[in-house]
């Protein structure tokens, strides 16, 4: 398999128009050069960082409200975040990396690519809880569905949405959180498909609504 970065199909040039055309070229480049050296993209990703990547992630913003305020947990090489940030100007983004290296790689991405919606923060999401708030939470390969609801449903203000990159298994892991979606009492829950005509295959996300995490019964109990 060739490593060297292909050009990007024609369907790109309508997924990102204006100034994302520019800056979704630069971070291809960025992802299949530094990305690659520095380990956060295998270099047999390099040839489908167009298709598997940069459109993958782009048209999750099919997904997401405007003029939101967005939290991309575990960003790693700013897959889906800063693809996001690229493509909607009008919401902000945090990029959420516990490891420096990460977090480096995408503060110099964040600069090369001149982004002034997006900023990149060192640490995890369980650190973060009750500290900031956020409408909207995206994760790309971080971690099951269930896990990933304790990370990411304290970050959210009520009625805020968790959009969860999946693939294959996206309905198997949204039945097998019931017990955690309950108990992070999450209004709704559901399979969101996106990108048809686009990526082949439309890629699929869960997309959980947050409600107000039920109180426990050590809480309530007075003593």
């Amino acid at each position: 398999m060739s490593e060297e970065l292909p050009a990007p199909p024609d369907i790109a040039r309508d997924v990102f128009t204006g100034e994302a055309w520019e800056r979704a070229n630069a971070f291809a480049e960025l992802l299949a050069g530094a990305g690659v050296v520095r380990g956060l993209l295998g270099p047999r990703e390099v040839p489908r960082i167009w298709d598997r990547h940069l459109l993958n992630c782009a048209v999750v913003a099919e997904a997401v409200p405007p003029d939101v305020h967005l939290v991309d947990i575990g960003s790693g090489a700013g897959l889906p975040g800063l693809v996001l940030a690229i493509v909607r100007p009008d919401i902000t983004v945090t990029l959420l990396e516990p490891l420096l290296r990460r977090t480096v790689y995408l503060e110099e991405c964040v600069d090369a690519l001149k982004l002034d919606n997006v900023e990149v923060l060192r640490g995890r999401a369980e650190e973060l809880a009750g500290k900031r708030e956020f409408d909207v939470a995206s994760a790309r390969a971080v971690a099951p569905l269930d896990r990933l609801l304790k990370w990411a449903m304290p970050l959210l203000r009520e009625g805020g949405e968790l959009i969860a990159m999946k693939g294959e298994r996206a309905a198997e892991e949204l039945a097998e959180a019931g017990p955690q979606l309950r108990a992070s009492g999450a209004k709704t829950a559901e399979l969101v498909t996106v990108g048809r005509g686009k990526v082949e295959p439309p890629a699929t996300l869960v997309r959980v609504v947050a409600g107000r995490a039920p109180e426990t019964g050590r809480r309530r109990r007075r003593r």
